[in-house]
């Protein structure tokens, strides 16, 4: 290739990291360089001598040919710094597409790639994690419709039930709903631990009034129709566990025995359990406590018409008695106490009423029992009985004076049976201020029955009243 064009140092050779790396050069055959990005007719640096001369061209002389290239096209005022350069040199290294598509935004709008925060807002998001690249990605956890998710609620250890059960029930002794107590007890995991809310319940009643244990006996028929799936197999197990603790609960109640044996008589009665448990376990008992309360709720079986009175094993007790059923209550109660002067025996039987809101009503009764007799014997015994009353805060200084107040109201009907209660209820009155239940002032306000008399003719018949 005499005319044509040679190439020379055709392979590119690699120098220092300070160095650009050796371009080809075209020479022709006279030794001139065949540049196609320099200018037309441009020789080689080194003159003639061909090949050899290209050979032995120096980094400086490179480099020079190089910006020739890249400053090829640019006018004079670009070289010079004085015109701005093109738009397209400053987005060489932004990110927008070159295809013209996208807007240009980061990937996932700034919350894509590695050691990255995430998006704004997204910790406080739930959303579970769909690349399966995330480190939260949990492939059981996607909403495919074959899985199902629920609270799953821990079984509670007999300390924790002890806590929860007894609050509630020390609850519905001061309220009486069994609907509060199906909800609060709902809400916890018992795992085969329900019959220990019958336990809890009946050692709870134990130490509290009646009027309680029967709101305890409502509640374990109740239990066993509830939701909360409470079988006669669970309240059995419950009484099998009251039985065994039985010398324990006698230390703290005496009468725990006979009070487990009605528990369990009622129980039956509602259908709470079978009557076999009675005589099932009447010879498996090893305790004598705990014989002793199996006996006592079979006696309570065997005959039909006390199974009937089993509803009312507790006594009606509590505000939800008839006020007629409280009147004749005490009224009996007076009439045993004056028959027998116990005044011990007598204050019993008014706390077993729980009606504290009621007292007034035996003072009113009493006081009127004693004007009724005409006797000072039996008014010396009622005054003594008020006595005690008042000295142990069973009635207090404003029912003692409701109750009197309630007599002065009704003298005029009970002249109509005893013509001489006002004479009576002054001197009744007066050794009630002697005995100190009554104040001076409650004495000032008894009535004085007044006199009617006929004056002269003079004066037209009129009758003139003149209070004594």
């Amino acid at each position: 290739m005499e005319n044509g064009a040679k190439f020379m140092n055709g392979d590119l050779r690699k120098n220092s990291l300070d160095e650009e790396p050796t371009v080809p050069v075209l020479v022709n055959g006279e030794g001139e360089e065949i540049d196609g990005e320099g200018d037309e007719g441009s020789k080689s640096p080194s003159g003639v001598g061909g090949a050899a001369a290209v050979m032995q061209d120096s980094p400086a002389d490179r480099i020079k040919r190089k910006a020739r290239r890249l400053t090829k096209g640019l006018s004079k005022e670009v070289l010079n710094g004085t015109a701005p350069l093109p738009v397209s040199r400053y987005l060489k290294n932004s990110r927008k597409p070159r295809n013209g598509f996208g807007r240009g935004l980061p990937k996932k709008g700034g919350a894509g790639g590695k050691h990255t925060w995430g998006a704004y807002g997204s910790e406080g998001s739930d959303g579970a994690a769909l690349d399966y690249k995330d480190p939260n990605y949990d492939s059981e956890s996607l909403d495919n419709g074959d899985i199902h998710l629920e609270a799953i609620i821990p079984e509670m250890s007999d300390d924790e039930i002890q806590k929860n059960v007894e609050s509630t029930i020390l609850e519905y002794f001061e309220v009486g709903d069994t609907g509060e107590v199906f909800s609060a007890l709902s809400d916890l995991n018992f795992g085969q631990k329900k019959y220990q809310i019958v336990v809890i319940a009946v050692e709870a009643a134990m130490d509290h009034k009646p009027s309680h244990r029967e709101l305890t006996s409502v509640l374990i028929s109740e239990l066993a129709d509830d939701e909360l799936g409470i079988g006669q197999e669970d309240v059995a197990k419950a009484f099998d566990v009251l039985l065994q603790n039985l010398p324990d609960l006698v230390l703290d109640a005496p009468d725990a025995a006979t009070i487990l044996g009605n528990f369990i008589a009622r129980a039956v009665a509602d259908d709470c359990i079978s009557a076999g448990f009675v005589h099932s376990r009447k010879d498996v008992m090893e305790n004598e406590h705990a014989k002793a309360a199996v006996t006592h709720a079979e006696v309570l079986l065997l005959d039909k018409i006390a199974m009937l009175r089993l509803h009312n094993v507790w006594g009606v007790g509590g505000g939800a008695q008839p006020v007629k059923a409280l009147s004749k209550r005490i009224h009996m109660l007076l009439k045993e106490f004056l028959s027998s002067n116990d005044a011990t025996e007598a204050a019993r039987c008014l706390s077993e009423l729980e009606v504290p809101h009621y007292h007034h009503e035996l003072v009113y009764e009493a006081i009127v029992m004693a004007l009724e007799s005409m006797l000072e014997t039996n008014e010396d015994s009622i005054c003594r009985l008020l006595k005690s009353l008042y000295t142990s805060c069973l009635v207090t200084p404003d029912q003692m004076k409701q109750g009197f107040q309630r007599v002065f109201d009704d003298l005029p009907d009970i002249c109509i049976d005893v013509p001489l209660v006002y004479s009576l209820i002054e001197r009744f009155a007066n050794k009630a201020l002697a005995a100190e239940i009554i104040t001076k002032e409650l004495v000032l306000e008894v009535p004085i029955r007044g006199r009617k008399r006929f004056v002269s003719e003079g004066d037209g018949g009129k009758i003139k009243e003149e209070t004594l």
